[in-house]
């Protein structure tokens, strides 16, 4: 389907209109300080500025961990509402899906990812999923998006509601459009995507509005032969589980957010070189005897997190998939 998010409204969602919500209690940190954030080349990120995304300050210890440069700011403030509603979205009924995830239309907020397609160089299937996992993880993570920055209202008042994100097609000129937006784009060995500050959808710019929802699909690739980063956020998708890319992209952007939330609330440490990493994910797709050891681990979510920093996506199931399937498994980094 081609129609904006803004006539998709609350009950009726385009084809890559994707909803979530999550978090829980006892996925808390606690650590104050002044205000900083690591500066050191990012993988596969720039802002619109053309810096690394969220590139600027000192680094600096938090909870659990020192360093050298003293005390920094807990990173991620915006994010707690997700960490507060991840156990208490993934426990809930199929039925309670449904009452959950209505929201009234004027408050209907979402994140616009913009994959880069041109006709003769289309993007990877797995780096077009890892991009949307790095990218949203990054927005949230950027300097802007802290207490005090220009992002920063936006990030918390999208986390408030549902994760929604509308994952969008460009080329030429209108991709050139779309840079000028506030966002990060993030490149990996040339799929590139662009993912913007979130905002009402009431209220997105017509230069975002006039591009296509849907129609992202690529052939599956190869895996990139370097799948193996302990230091990357992994994002598994079901195989058993039928999604366009557009939909996948969705997911594995859910993931990257999740990830940096409940890394906010529990490994500042682990969370800030992830971010100053430039927030690295690999994408992968898990058949169906991977997928049963994957989902057999989550049956305690807090501990799935706590010993293998597993971490599940649910989809609120307004398009593709019914309502409370678990389509993205993901493993977050750990501190070193």
């Amino acid at each position: 389907m081609t129609e904006d998010v803004a006539d998709g409204g609350v009950g009726s969602a385009p084809a890559d209109v994707d909803v979530v919500a999550a978090g829980v209690s006892g996925f808390s940190a606690g650590t104050d300080g002044a205000s900083a954030a690591a500066n050191s080349d990012r993988r596969g990120g720039a802002d619109d500025t053309g810096r690394p995304p969220g590139s600027n300050g000192a680094a600096a210890d938090s909870v659990g961990d020192s360093s050298d440069d003293g005390a920094a700011a807990e990173l991620g403030t915006a994010l707690a509402p997700l960490r507060d509603r991840y156990i208490h979205w993934l426990r809930l009924d199929a039925d309670q899906v449904l009452t959950d995830r209505d929201e009234a239309a004027q408050d209907v907020r979402a994140m616009q990812l913009v994959l880069r397609m041109e006709r003769a160089d289309p993007p990877s299937w797995h780096r077009a999923l890892a991009s949307a996992a790095t990218a949203a993880a990054a927005i949230c993570l950027d300097q802007r998006s802290e207490p005090g920055g220009e992002w920063h209202e936006a990030i918390r008042d999208y986390c408030l509601g549902h994760i929604r994100k509308v994952t969008r097609r460009a080329r030429g000129a209108h991709w050139a459009a779309a840079q000028d937006l506030p966002g990060i784009t993030v490149d990996i060995d040339g799929t590139q995507l662009r993912a913007l500050v979130p905002g009402r959808v009431t209220e997105l710019d017509p230069r975002i509005s006039r591009l296509q929802v849907g129609g992202t699909d690529v052939p599956v690739d190869d895996p990139p032969a370097e799948q193996v980063d302990p230091d990357a956020l992994t994002v598994w998708l079901s195989a058993g589980v039928s999604m366009t890319l557009g939909k996948a992209m969705a997911q594995a952007g859910h993931a990257g957010m999740i990830a940096a939330a409940l890394l906010s609330g529990t490994d500042q440490p682990a969370l800030r070189r992830w971010r100053d990493a430039g927030c690295p994910a690999v994408g992968n797709r898990a058949e169906s005897a991977h997928w049963a050891e994957l989902t057999s681990t989550l049956g305690d979510e807090a501990s799935a997190w706590r010993s293998r920093r597993l971490l599940a996506v649910r989809d609120a199931g307004f398009t593709e998939v019914a309502p409370g399937t678990v389509t993205v498994i993901g493993r977050a980094p750990k501190s070193a």
